[in-house]
């Protein structure tokens, strides 16, 4: 008893006094990641995102059709819209303004009530966006147009400056939101990048019809310019960057943009827009000559990249009516069976955009949603419509269906493929390629699978890895290009079967990234044309059928040296030919001998330096232009490329998918036009050796 005395008196008092109460918008800038998902490039421009939110929402109730964007010098961003303008009256709860409100206060807006003077549909759950981004900004401005008035409040770091006050009259109407970050929280970056910028808000245009947004990069512009000058949409006459954005059409213009020199399958793009039990409903779709689906769809304007309940929705009701017309108008054979919901994908562009008063995601990234009234609602709104659709068209009905058929049959061919190759427990089993030095260990958190162009630099960088943690995967000339190609023809290819085993993994449906034997995935090739070439094609492979191995961050590309620089004993190494001029400068060379591989190796006369200055000799320097791989010996590739101490190497990451899909498409694709054009557009981008 005396002990438990004694350990109570060391013991610090847990009571009412030990709880930390964060008020006003101190929790916003204590945790930030909480709220805009990071404090990285990411969420930098995450504030741009809720601050134009607001204003699309405005645009969405039918409010506002116009916002503009500009990048301001000094890191600031200001958004201007043409809606009704925050209320700026007193708020009976607060006591204060509702500008102040909504500007200062977490969980305040107009996307609560669901009655006709607040938001029927909005983006935003929580109404904590432009208070958040206020939190996190050293300096806010906050300025309202409204019945014939200019209202405004200044903030720092969330806190107001002074109340709100009237300044002068206006004609406009709307609201102006200027915000600075606070570089005490972005500590990578303040720095906005123009194109993010531009791609999310384009994407944000074509799916609300009918608004214009105006994007101004003023950032860099003479002194002259006005930072305070806004603009309210009249002609702009900036020698600074600026677009703007408008799309009739909607969803089927961003159809239209994604489908851009693709052939089609059916030219005329389906388009539905109706309210299904409460639900906004809006799909566009059109197929392409494609073996692979791009569905993209939203929620409340909010993409969904993991899907949901509205993409299931469409998906149930897609796969059953195309099996009902094929059968009811006799287009397949009973013998071809039921098309699944993988046949009816093959080749379908769609955007799907669902509308909810009340909205629930999965997880905090918003990237599924959750709401199952949107499943039945959207698969009854399209699936009327699209049957009306087929029986409309049915010259393009019967395209489709025989799209869809060729998928089938696709997939039969390449199950029997599969199955022959890599049926259930066969992989565990199979023997190992025959070319593959696999490494020591068995963990797949240290090991590194490097895929080699040729046999010979495969025999040298077997002899100079370090045999524990590195595999070498040597590939006979260029691999099959995938980007069009079935699973069949691929399991067909020698090199790409053996790359398949050697990961682990298989590959289609049974792709199972847990089984991964490698963490690190080392494409080295040769720093030639036909390098670059293999280097895309394993890429393109990566692209489409391994897409999960590059997400979690395990491709990378090595970047072997272009040059060996020698001066008597001492070796440089050079990446860039302008890396090899500053070498060059910094050894003092006044003779420069270019050498072949089969020439290296200075005579003595060459290697000899006179350590007495008076009488030192002016040593030549050799300089080695690496061709291949192939060319380095063994401790040569182990010490630039393959040790992990000193070697460069780039990681393989996704910024933007879309761009990254559409890119493939050009290179790889079957058209040589776009590819034409793609190459006529990058030609000065190019670094050849000829």
């Amino acid at each position: 008893m005396a002990k438990a005395e004694k350990a109570d008196k060391k013991t610090p008092s847990y009571g009412a006094e030990q709880i930390s109460v964060l008020e006003g918008l101190e929790p916003v800038r204590r945790r930030p990641g909480m709220y805009i998902g990071s404090t990285g490039v990411d969420g930098l421009h995450h504030l741009v995102w809720e601050i134009f939110d607001n204003s699309r929402d405005e645009a969405m109730a039918g409010h506002a059709d116009r916002i503009e964007v500009t990048l301001l010098p000094g890191n600031r961003v200001r958004v201007v819209d043409n809606g009704r303008g925050i209320p700026v009256d007193i708020h009976p709860k607060t006591k204060v303004s509702a500008l102040e409100t909504v500007m200062t206060t977490l969980h305040a807006g107009g996307k609560f009530g669901g009655d006709a003077s607040g938001y029927k549909v909005s983006g935003g759950l929580h109404g904590v966006g432009a208070s958040v981004v206020n939190a996190l900004s050293i300096f806010t401005r906050a300025e309202v147009h409204k019945d014939g008035a200019v209202w405004v409040q200044e903030y720092s770091q969330g806190n107001k400056k002074a109340a709100v006050k009237k300044i002068g009259a206006t004609k406009n109407k709307g609201t102006i939101i200027t915000f600075e970050p606070d570089a005490s929280i972005f500590k990578d970056t303040t720095d906005f990048d123009w194109k993010t910028v531009i791609d999310r808000l384009r994407q944000q245009a074509y799916l609300v019809k009918r608004l214009r947004v105006t994007v101004i990069d003023a950032r860099n512009i003479d002194e002259k310019f006005d930072a305070d000058k806004v603009f309210w949409f009249k002609e702009l006459n900036l020698e600074a960057p600026s677009t703007t954005f408008y799309f009739e059409g909607g969803l089927q213009s961003l159809v239209r943009h994604y489908n851009d020199r693709q052939k089609l399958i059916n030219p005329t793009i389906f388009y539905v827009d109706k309210e299904q039990d409460n639900v906004g409903v809006e799909i566009a779709l059109q197929y392409v000559d494609d073996i692979s689906p791009r569905i993209v769809a939203f929620a409340n304007n909010i993409y969904t990249p993991e899907g949901g309940m509205h993409v299931t929705g469409f998906k149930t009701a897609l796969t059953r009516l195309i099996n009902t017309y094929a059968k009811k108008n006799n287009l397949v054979k009973e013998a071809d069976g039921t098309f699944s919901g993988d046949d009816v994908l093959e080749g379908l562009t769609v955007v799907i955009s669902v509308k909810l008063a009340e909205i629930q995601f999965e997880g905090q990234t918003k990237a599924k949603l959750g709401s199952t009234e949107a499943m039945g609602a959207t698969a009854t709104a399209f699936g009327e419509s699209f049957g009306v659709f087929l029986e409309e068209h049915p010259d393009e009905a019967k395209a489709i269906v025989m799209k869809v058929l060729l998928a089938l049959r696709a997939r039969k061919a390449a199950k029997a493929a599969k199955d022959s190759i890599l049926r259930k427990g066969a992989l565990e089993g199979m023997t190992l390629p025959g070319k593959l030095a696999d490494c020591q260990t068995k963990d797949a958190s240290e090991s590194e699978l490097f895929i080699v162009e040729g046999d010979s630099a495969g025999g040298t960088a077997k002899m100079g890895r370090d045999r524990r943690t590195q595999a070498i995967l040597p590939l006979r000339g260029k691999i099959l290009n995938v980007e069009r190609a079935r699973l069949d023809r691929m399991l067909a290819s020698q090199e790409i079967k053996n790359l398949v085993i050697a990961m682990g993994t298989s590959i289609g449906d049974t792709f199972d990234l847990d089984k991964m034997r490698y963490h690190k995935i080392v494409i080295a090739t040769d720093a030639d044309v036909d390098g670059s070439h293999i280097t895309t094609l394993i890429l393109t492979l990566f692209y489409r059928y391994f897409r999960a191995v590059i997400d979690a961050g395990y491709v990378y590309i090595a970047l072997p040296p272009l040059y060996k620089i020698k001066k008597g004993r001492e070796i440089a190494y050079a990446y860039t030919d302008a890396e090899k001029e500053v070498i060059l400068k910094g050894m003092g060379a006044s003779e420069v001998q270019e050498i072949n591989p089969e020439e290296e190796g200075e005579t003595e006369e060459e290697s000899e330096e006179d350590e007495n200055p008076k009488t030192k000799k002016n040593t030549k320097v050799s300089v080695q232009r690496y061709k291949g791989l192939g060319e380095m010996n063994a401790d040569e590739l182990w010490e630039t490329t393959m040790n992990p101490e000193q070697r460069v190497m780039k990681q393989v990451v996704i910024e933007d998918g879309e761009e990254a899909s559409k890119v493939f498409d050009i290179l790889m694709g079957s058209e040589v036009a776009p590819r034409k054009s793609f190459i006529q557009s990058n030609a000065k981008m190019a670094n050849l050796d000829i």
